[in-house]
C-alpha cells in the first residue's frame, strides 16, 4: 500500500508543470476587459516586454459581432511588429508589414498582359 501511495505521489510530481530554464518571466502591466449583454466588448492586454493586444466588438447589422483590433509582438531585431484587423459583415481585413506580398510579375508577363488588354480593347477575341 505504501508503495502505491509513493508511486501516486511520484506521478503527481512528474505531472506538475516544470519551469523551463532561461525563459523570462513576463509581468502583465494592464488587463482590462468590458462586456455587456448585447455582445459588445472591449479588452486590452499589455505586458512588460512590449506585447500588446486590444480589440473592441459591437453588434453588426446582420447579427454578427464586428471586431476591430490589433496586436504587437517583439521581433528578432529588437523592434516590434504590429498587426491590425477588422472582422465584419464584409469579411476579415488584416493589415501588417508581416503579411507576405506577391512577387512582382516578370517583364515578359507584364508585356503579355498589355498585349491582351490591347486586343480586348480592339475587340479581338479567341475561342
Amino acid at each position: 500500500m505504501k508503495l502505491a501511495i509513493l508511486a501516486c505521489l511520484a506521478a503527481v510530481a512528474m505531472a506538475a508543470p516544470q519551469l523551463q530554464q532561461g525563459l523570462p518571466v513576463v509581468q502583465v502591466l494592464r488587463d482590462e476587459r468590458q462586456q455587456d449583454d448585447n455582445g459588445n466588448f472591449n479588452y486590452a492586454l499589455e505586458t512588460d516586454n512590449g506585447i500588446y493586444m486590444a480589440a473592441s466588438g459591437v453588434q453588426g447589422s446582420q447579427g454578427q459581432i464586428n471586431i476591430e483590433g490589433s496586436y504587437r509582438l517583439p521581433d528578432n531585431e529588437g523592434g516590434f511588429q504590429e498587426v491590425r484587423y477588422v472582422a465584419n459583415e464584409f469579411g476579415v481585413q488584416v493589415q501588417s508589414p508581416l503579411l507576405p506580398t506577391p512577387h512582382p510579375l516578370p517583364a515578359h508577363v507584364q508585356e503579355l498582359l498589355r498585349i491582351a488588354e490591347e486586343q480586348r480593347a480592339a475587340g479581338i477575341t479567341f475561342e
